[in-house]
């Protein structure tokens, strides 16, 4: 099989197009292509007059590919084999049952993993099943009482169940492959195997992760909800149990040597109580920021000319940064199109925003983060959970400053470039699921982390003229885009308690939902493998 990289066709163009034009690449006649896979497609923009699509594809021929990849460069033409995931060899031999904490992304792989191997894993997940949550989450964002245990955070299908379902990663392993094919099985459109942008929609996830826990189950798995872990049975070193509690307050204790910790980054009473029972962790980069809303239409405008309302190219997204020679610098983070703002608050009178986008990503704005990082020597304090104070000094004070009612504070761009409170709000309605409160949201945040944003907007505008829209909202905080804690593990992936493994975003070692998912998967591999302990 031939892998052929940087094909351009029309916008359009069909799949014979897109053949011919492989094999014009190559210099042979289309009757020799007897398969083409799309492998990934993306837009090219930068001439607004002239879009293009390109695309990588893979080609099945009758000719000798050796000879024929020969011809070429190497990125541009090159010999390749498709993916397919293989379950790894099991070489447990304790008969007691892995326990996963979490139903997120690293959870549900994790447990899927195992459950094909035959351990029939048992999870414990604090929130509800994606139905009831639904409701809840909803609920609280029309009468804003919150569940401290099933929310935009907490719940089947982890954080990424309200979001864009974003399912862009940096990672390089070829189980990303085998991640989104999963997701095909279990309900997602087919687009996201070859995407540039793939996302799933917070609309499609729902169904999705409700398919893959019953096939979970029905390989053997069991998926407790509402239980919430509690505490950890440790004797000589090594996991021995742990206990968890139900929605009614009744305890259970549960016999494991297997913990697999896919708490997800949001379980701040989880990690306390894993760093009181002497779990190892360390302090590690996150970031802090707002919430900035267009109108799509801008966005669209901006990158696509004059097809900005072609249908074959939906919703426009952006992705910046600005690298300033002193200063920290910010960047957009998990650009929702079309999408709303939520508040995902987990914790009693805190406030913390988040986007949502369903897949048709039809909706008036456009709305992304602008983060600022955060590294582990900007806090002075040596305590691992020194980030994790600061993300709940911000959330609280954005709670206060939005009327103690889970509103969240707001400001027109124009406002904070001016550092002007703002009063109303302009041609550009704050889509906050809960309401906003106008403000200034430079009394939320740190100076350090305003003043970056100031200049990333700036910068921004630069690149994409009307990104300093004055009417244009900043809403805030943005402070869960990734876990300030990390949880140490060793080359087997365990903790210092060993048949502990913690994995994924909120261990501190994933950033979205396809790398928790395949840290998860990495995670029930090193379970299958059963190290020995003189490793």
């Amino acid at each position: 099989m031939l892998r052929i990289n940087e094909i351009s066709v029309k916008l359009g163009a069909s799949p014979e197009d897109i053949k011919t034009e492989a094999a014009k690449v190559l210099g042979i006649s289309v009757s020799h292509i007897s398969e083409l896979e799309i492998v990934r497609e993306s837009i090219d923009s930068r001439h607004k007059y002239d879009i293009k699509m390109i695309y990588s594809v893979n080609v099945e021929t009758d000719l000798n590919e050796t000879d024929v990849a020969a011809r070429f460069l190497p990125n541009k033409v090159f010999l390749t084999k498709k993916y397919q995931y293989a379950l790894p060899e099991n070489k447990r031999i304790s008969a007691l049952r892995p326990v996963i904490v979490g139903f997120g992304p690293a959870g549900m792989f994790a447990s899927y993993i195992l459950a094909q191997a035959g351990l029939c894993p048992i999870v414990l997940e604090r929130g509800s099943d994606v139905d009831t949550r639904t409701d809840e989450v909803h609920g609280f964002w029309t009468d804003k009482r919150l569940n401290t245990d099933s929310n935009v955070q907490f719940g089947e299908g982890g954080a990424g169940t309200f979001s864009d379902g974003k399912l862009t990663t940096g990672i390089k392993d070829e189980r990303c492959r085998y991640v989104l094919s999963s997701f095909v099985k279990f309900g997602a459109p087919e687009q996201i195997l070859y995407s540039s942008h793939p996302h799933i929609g917070t609309d499609r996830l729902r169904p999705l992760v409700k398919n893959m826990r019953n096939e979970i189950i029905r390989l053997g798995g069991e998926v407790r909800f509402g239980c919430r872990l509690t505490d950890l049975y440790i004797a000589n070193g090594y996991i021995q149990g742990v206990c968890y509690e139900d929605r009614s307050g009744a305890r259970y204790d549960l016999e494991t040597d297997t913990l697999l910790l896919c708490i997800g980054h949001s379980a701040r009473d989880t990690v306390e109580m894993l760093r009181n029972a002497g779990i190892n962790m360390e302090k590690k980069a996150f970031s802090v920021g707002v919430r900035i809303e267009h109108p799509q239409e801008l966005i669209n405008k901006a990158m696509f000319g004059s097809f900005w309302n072609d249908p074959r190219l939906g919703a426009a997204n952006y992705k910046f940064a600005n690298h300033p020679p002193h200063g920290r610098g910010g960047y957009t983070f998990c650009m929702c199109p079309g999408g709303t703002v939520v508040c995902a608050s987990s914790e009693k009178d805190m406030v913390v925003v988040n986007g949502m986008s369903e897949y048709a990503r039809d909706g008036e704005n456009a709305n992304s983060a602008i983060l600022v990082g955060i590294e582990p020597v900007h806090i002075p304090d040596g305590d691992p959970l020194a980030g994790m104070r600061l993300q709940r000094e911000i959330e609280t004070k954005a709670f206060l400053a939005g009327g103690r009612s889970y509103a969240a504070p707001a400001q027109t761009v124009g406002d904070f470039m001016n550092r002007i409170p703002s009063k109303a709000f302009g041609a550009v309605r704050p889509s906050c699921t809960t309401g906003v409160v106008p403000g200034d949201i430079r009394r939320i945040l740190p100076d350090v982390i305003t003043n970056e944003i100031a200049l990333a907007i700036e910068a921004f505008n630069k690149k994409m003229p009307g990104f300093r829209m004055p009417d244009a909202v900043l809403t805030a905080p943005e402070s869960r885009s990734s876990s300030p804690v990390r949880i140490v593990r060793d080359e087997c992936r365990q903790a210092n308690i060993k048949g502990i493994y913690p994995c994924g975003e909120g261990a501190g070692y994933a950033g979205g939902i396809v790398s928790a998912a395949v840290d998860g998967i990495r995670s029930a591999e090193a379970v299958l493998a059963d190290e020995p302990d003189d490793y």
